[in-house]
């Protein structure tokens, strides 16, 4: 199986996961993003991941330039930027939150 059946699989697999009620009435304030201010020629990393909501994500990401890339939401320790879309797990795999940009 080559990687990108195996990352279609994960994310069809972490997609299918449903949050019990109990968890999702405390649930993190939504953080509203522009999917268009985003531009992948500025970033390093070019992954992508499935959120709560089923929208398709940028994965966290470096910026080649140092500068924000649009539509950043936070700034992870390891210094590349996360393009959440709820605070909830931002960042996770990446040291946590450094900063959160909105």
């Amino acid at each position: 199986m080559n990687k990108k059946a195996i990352l279609l699989l994960g994310m069809l697999a972490v997609s299918a996961i449903q949050v019990p009620d109990a968890f999702s009435k405390e649930r993190a304030p939504s953080i509203s993003i522009q999917a268009d201010d985003l531009n992948e020629n500025d970033l390093v990393e070019h992954r992508h991941y499935t959120n709560r909501s089923g929208k398709a994500v940028h994965s966290p990401a470096h910026s080649k330039t140092g500068a924000i890339p649009g539509g950043a939401s936070a700034q992870c320790r390891d210094g590349s930027y996360s393009f959440s879309q709820h605070r909830r797990g931002t960042c996770s795999h990446h040291g946590g939150v450094s900063q959160w940009l909105h």
